[in-house]
């Protein structure tokens, strides 16, 4: 690495953190000025609030916001180093843009490395404990309002429930069917089953039990008894932001156990795992056309040049946001709708290398 790659990197860095720590502020300052009242109102301290939230809170931001605050922080140094003459008399010492480029392009590497650690593992971790103190103190009381659910326990499984409460962890009637291809083989129902957490079983009041064998049907009545099903309450607990509290491991476990149960909102889920390995490479390709947009002076100045990095970073997580949107609704595969703004932004980069002189 030469010294000229060391001093564009280390500024771009300092810049793209210093960038992180500034808007990340602003609104963790925006979001207590919300949240005051809900704080007050269950009288939490200011320890309590900082380490389990806004300390949980502020990487979530940083990752959240690292498109905007990447291109922000390219197009700072870049028209910076443009206004100072510097680009210039580094291309006229022999030096090609590409090789212009290519300590960017470590620094977005860098960079990329880091999210795909954070988002993979980090930040979940830290997203648990902040998803808890929102559902705690924040949110109102969750309430499973699910009616007639049915849910694929096993290969041939099938558990019905008329409705649960999920506060007392009792569903009511209660129906366990195997299937055979398209044919019912069994079916043993009960007015209702509860969870008991000492046993880590479903204790099931008295039950019919229905056996079918080609035309012939035999009842049997079974007494109340414990059971284990590949059925838990946390089944029935609060989705709220579950998926950003997943690591990348727990991630893919979960979305294959929905998988395999036929779940039908397994789209939030694949969005949020394919984002997890878009956003490193967008966080490239930003940094690529902020070097190529801002690279030459401009007669708006560096403020002009910042000004456009701001809108267009900007419409870069409009484009997330719609194409997140369109996959939850089922318009857009998951992993198309993840990659559709990078995809953009590539022909845009591509477009501009060869439009704007170097």
């Amino acid at each position: 690495m030469k010294i000229l790659d060391k001093y564009i990197l280390r500024k771009f860095l300092t810049a793209f953190f210093f960038t992180v720590v500034l808007l990340v502020s602003v609104i963790c300052v925006i979001d207590f000025t919300e949240k005051n009242d809900d704080f007050i109102q269950h009288d939490l301290g200011a320890w309590q609030i900082i380490s389990e939230y806004y300390l949980n809170l502020f990487p979530y931001f940083a990752n959240l916001l690292s498109p905007i605050t990447v291109f922000i922080a390219v197009v700072f140094v870049t028209a910076q180093l443009a206004s100072r003459t510097e680009v210039v008399a580094m291309l006229a010492s022999g030096i090609s843009f590409k090789r212009f480029l290519l300590p960017y392009i470590m620094g977005s590497a860098i960079l990329g490395a880091l999210t795909m650690a954070m988002t993979g593992w980090l930040i979940p971790m830290a997203n648990k404990t902040r998803v808890e103190f929102e559902k705690a103190y924040i949110k109102n009381p969750y309430r499973y309002s699910g009616r007639n659910v049915h849910i694929k326990i096993g290969p041939r499984q099938y558990a019905f429930m008329e409705s649960y409460d999920n506060v007392n962890n009792v569903g009511y009637k209660f129906a366990l069917e195997t299937i055979e291809g398209t044919l019912l083989k069994r079916r043993l129902t009960a007015e209702a089953i509860t969870w008991d957490s000492t046993k880590q079983a479903w204790r099931l009041t008295p039950q019919l039990l229905r056996t079918f064998a080609g035309e012939k049907e035999t009842l049997k009545s079974l007494p109340a008894r414990d059971t284990t099903l590949n059925l838990f309450p946390k089944d029935f607990a609060s989705t709220y932001r579950l998926a950003e509290t997943l690591t990348l491991p727990e991630l893919n476990r979960y979305i294959d156990q929905k998988v395999a149960r036929g779940a039908d909102d397994t789209q939030v889920y694949l969005s949020e795992k394919y984002e997890r390995f878009a956003y490193p490479y967008a966080m490239f390709i930003l940094t690529v056309i902020g070097v190529i947009m801002s690279a030459r002076k401009s007669r708006a100045g560096v403020g002009g040049q910042i000004a456009l990095g701001f809108v267009l970073a900007f419409v870069f997580i409009i484009f997330v946001i719609l194409s997140r949107n369109l996959a939850a609704v089922g318009t857009l595969s998951p992993l198309l709708a993840a990659w559709v703004p990078s995809i953009v932004f590539t022909l845009i980069g591509g477009i501009l290398y060869r439009v704007i002189p170097q």
